[in-house]
């Protein structure tokens, strides 16, 4: 049986219905903090369980029969994730789960500026003290997020950014499609494995695609890390949110998102998305 975690989110959801195509509703069962959102599930025979991260003693039962976990990372930038992992992990062994699929991040390190790569290098460490099998979805940062990355460069002409390196800018229905493969693959894909899309462009990259895509000429402006956040705040983004996602810029310049690799497009059996092509659809 597979067991998903996550499944009333976009990544999760989508992972489960891939799985649909392939499985039989009742070799698959969700393991959801709300069970009434999981009710699309329900109604095409999919068993609901609920847990909760935060509420450990759900996550053995929830977990029960699981030849495969897939455990989908926790999204709150506010929430303490390697004590909600260490959770589900505790959870996963406690429950005798033959394999865990961990969505974990290109670039995950300890000392990667951005403060999610942090915790998933942290829990792919707890996943290797486990015992249990595990394979960790090193996805290609999301491309949707550039939506809210590049700010108002439609208004102004201008994406302004705190650095510009590359970005393996990948799309999260082709991660999601890979990672239904990966769980019907039968532990094929042990330890980290990269996903991501073919090319890492920059933001200046991105602004020439973005004025190909409207017509008009988008630019790119680079502040310092200080004069960056303080356009934020003054804009109206809490402080502490700017600085999250100045985290982001800062792991793009360091080179921790430059990688790319072709496991995505062996498993898809196609090119993967390009950033274009999101971009695209994000502008029309």
């Amino acid at each position: 049986m597979i067991v998903a975690t996550g499944a009333t989110g976009a990544l999760g959801g989508a992972v489960v219905d891939h799985l649909l195509e392939t499985h039989s509703p009742e070799t698959i069962a969700v393991a959801v903090r709300d069970p009434q959102k999981a009710q699309r599930f329900a109604d095409r025979g999919i068993e609901v369980r609920r847990a909760d991260y935060d509420d450990p003693a759900t996550l053995p039962h929830a977990f029960n029969g699981a030849d495969q976990l897939l455990l989908v990372s926790s999204s709150d930038p506010m929430a303490n994730a390697v004590s909600l992992h260490r959770a589900a992990i505790d959870g996963a062994v406690a429950a005798g789960v033959g394999r865990i699929l961990y969505t974990s991040h290109q670039g995950a390190h300890p000392q990667n500026p951005f403060a999610p790569a942090r915790d998933h290098a942290a829990t792919e460490w707890m996943l290797e003290e486990s015992g249990v099998a595990w394979t960790s979805l090193r996805n290609g940062f999301y491309a949707h997020s550039l939506q809210w990355l590049l700010g108002s460069w439609r208004e102004t002409g201008v994406i302004t950014v705190p650095g510009t390196g590359p970005v393996s800018w990948t799309a999260r229905e082709d991660a999601a499609e890979a990672a239904s493969l990966i769980l019907a693959s039968d532990g094929r894909y042990d330890g980290p494995v990269t996903l991501t899309a073919s090319s890492a462009p920059t933001f200046d990259d991105i602004a020439i695609i973005v004025s190909e895509l409207v017509g008009r000429s988008i630019h790119v402006s680079v502040l310092d890390s200080d004069e960056w956040v303080g356009a934020q705040v003054d804009g109206g983004t809490n402080e502490r949110a700017a600085q999250f996602t100045l985290g982001v810029f800062q792991a793009a310049a360091g080179g921790y998102f430059a990688g790319t690799a072709m496991t995505l497009r062996e498993l898809l059996g196609r090119e993967p998305r390009t950033a274009r092509e999101v971009l695209a659809s994000l502008a029309s």
